[in-house]
């Protein structure tokens, strides 16, 4: 294998015990030494099996029938062990928190380099902790981070060995917006500054076109090409068939008529150049409606938990809000702010040490979250976790079923016809893609037909198709769902669902506001770790104030704001054919 070779792979197919076909079919892939790669692809095409080949995972943890021949770094993995690619291949797992296996972060850090024997062990502890801007967190106990904050841990643990290679399953996973920029700034830095070859598994556009060297489109068990990544951004309807739209700075550029397909907000604005100021396009920025009735009310909540060493570590610090019907809230904040525990105290599931939590004018401390369940339904972070029965369809129907709610079986065909599910209807949720996942807990949670609907991260780690399925069936589901609150780092949902955000910072509500008065306020933005989508990027950098929500309202207003241009005969959307 030629030297500058990191990953070759040659007729590699693999099949999951028990499986009716392979998973992997005839894979040919080579990956140079020092490249940036992403591997792209709708759920369930392989993107994850394959890269599992690349420390040996497959084929020997994930037992099946494997063929052909997988290099990494001049090694066999076939003939090699898992623990031998371990000290050339760091690998962060999707299901990051099952990496964890010390007490606290920086035992997690220090682990692989003590188990190697590496003397500086400690001083890679700490060069890792300081990268990723966690050094406050080395002495937390692992159980007590947030899900960013575990992912965090996780890939400082495989930082700490200096690998050759880096393969990382969705960076951005569960990370607040700008951490999960600078996860990537950070990613470069290793790649460009120390060789090293990383290869990541997206489904962010913008991370792709602006981050990676080279782009593998994965489709049904193989590649279906591996390119430079400009000639991957040009083939955006390619993509887009794929389950993978362009970025939103593509989108915007090509419905304005331009060929020229720009990889970030700086080139786009580049290219289509400012428009006159003062902006005379902007809507109205809409209020809260106060003549609706409270649905929930939060007063002076403060909140913390207990330490193995007995000491209390506060979450939230005198919180106060209300919630009222019609309410579609955004809860956002960086990690560790407190957004998921605000959920499971707004849910019942926990209660307040401080202050009191009133769903439709009952105390939570008054009833049991089984009891509340008939006001309020939460849908956890993990789809898995709501998983009980052997089909979606009878976990759709465990609560109606057991209220003896009227009719109960027509709500539970009605509700699998509204999240289009009805043909899985048999399926255990378990082996469900992931969107379908997603799906299947909305069903759970409208099937209890509850006043409030709080969901947390309900887009992580789904690929954009399956994203913007989530959202627009929320907007469907408006006329059900009395309200929402959604726990989320995904800035296009706020921007796209939310007519309310709610900001929280150091354990209390930083401010309370519509999408677009965020979006324009900078130093809010930057004091929560919140990083705009593109298209409100990209509406700031030209002069559009308040910047945009959406590209078809950024080619609106920029149509407006530039009448002389011919631009009547696009529309928007063209790269999303």
């Amino acid at each position: 294998m030629p030297a500058e070779t990191a990953i070759a792979l040659h007729d590699v197919s693999f099949r999951y015990p028990g499986a009716q076909e392979d998973t992997l079919r005839n894979v040919n892939l080579h990956i140079h030494a020092g490249d940036f790669v992403t591997v792209v692809g709708g759920n369930g095409s392989a993107k994850t099996t394959m890269c599992k080949t690349f420390n040996g995972l497959v084929p020997h943890y994930w037992t099946g029938d494997f063929a052909g021949v997988a290099e990494v770094c001049g090694i066999d993995t076939y003939t090699s062990s898992v623990a031998e690619l371990s000290a050339r291949v760091g690998y962060v797992y999707q299901d990051f928190m099952n990496q964890l296996v010390r007490p606290t972060v920086r035992d997690e850090i220090s682990f692989s380099p003590i188990n190697f024997g590496l003397a500086d062990y400690a001083e890679r502890t700490a060069e890792a902790l300081e990268m990723l801007r966690i050094t406050e967190l080395s002495d937390r106990y692992v159980w007590q981070l947030s899900g960013g904050q575990g992912h965090l841990t996780a890939l400082a643990s495989v930082l700490a060995m200096r690998p050759e290679i880096i393969v990382v399953d969705e960076p951005v996973a569960e990370l607040d917006p700008a951490r999960a920029l600078e996860i990537y700034e950070r990613l470069e830095v290793l790649n460009e500054q120390h060789g090293i070859t990383v290869v990541t598994i997206e489904h962010h556009a913008e991370f792709i076109a602006q981050f990676a060297k080279s782009v593998v489109l994965m489709h049904q068990g193989s590649p279906v090409w591996h390119l430079p990544v400009q000639d991957a951004v040009n083939r955006s309807a390619e993509l887009a068939e794929h389950g993978i739209p362009a970025p939103q700075v593509v989108q915007a550029a090509q419905a304005l008529g331009h060929d020229q397909a720009p990889r970030t907000v700086a080139e786009a604005a580049h290219l289509l150049g400012s428009v006159p100021s003062p902006d005379t396009t902007a809507p109205a920025i809409e209020g809260v409606d106060s003549r609706q009735p409270v649905v929930a009310q939060v007063d002076d909540v403060h909140h913390s938990y207990r330490t193995v060493k007995s000491a209390l570590q506060p979450v939230l610090n005198g919180v106060d809000l209300q919630i009222r019907r019609g309410d579609r809230v955004a809860l956002v904040g960086g990690n560790g702010s407190g957004k998921t525990t605000l959920l499971k105290l707004l849910a019942g599931i926990m209660v307040p040490r401080f202050g009191d939590v009133m769903l439709d004018g009952i105390n939570t401390r008054s009833k049991s979250a089984a009891k509340l369940s008939d006001q309020v339904a939460y849908l956890w972070q993990q789809p898995q976790q709501m998983f009980l029965k052997e089909s979606i369809e009878k976990d759709i129907a465990l609560y109606p079923q057991e209220r003896n709610i009227p009719q109960w079986q027509h709500i539970v065909e009605h509700t699998l016809e509204q999240v289009r599910l009805s043909e899985f209807s048999d399926r255990d949720g378990r082996t469900l893609s992931g969107g379908q996942q997603r799906r299947a807990t909305v069903a759970i949670g409208l099937a209890m037909q509850p006043k409030l609907l709080l969901l947390d991260e309900p887009t992580a780690s789904l690929d954009i198709d399956s994203r913007d399925a989530v959202i627009t069936m929320l907007d469907d589901l408006a006329h059900v769902i009395n309200s929402a609150v959604v726990a989320t780092h995904d800035m296009s949902l706020v921007a796209e669902w939310a007519n309310r955000v709610i900001v929280l910072q150091n354990g209390r509500v930083a401010a309370d506001l519509h999408p677009r008065a965020l979006f324009d306020d900078q130093d809010l933005l930057a004091q929560a770790h919140l990083v705009p989508s593109q298209i409100t990027q990209l509406g700031q950098a030209i002069g559009l104030t308040p910047p945009p929500l959406s590209v078809e309202e950024f080619v609106a207003r920029f149509q407006a704001a530039r009448p002389a241009l011919d631009l009547n005969s696009h529309t928007v959307g063209a790269p999303r054919i």
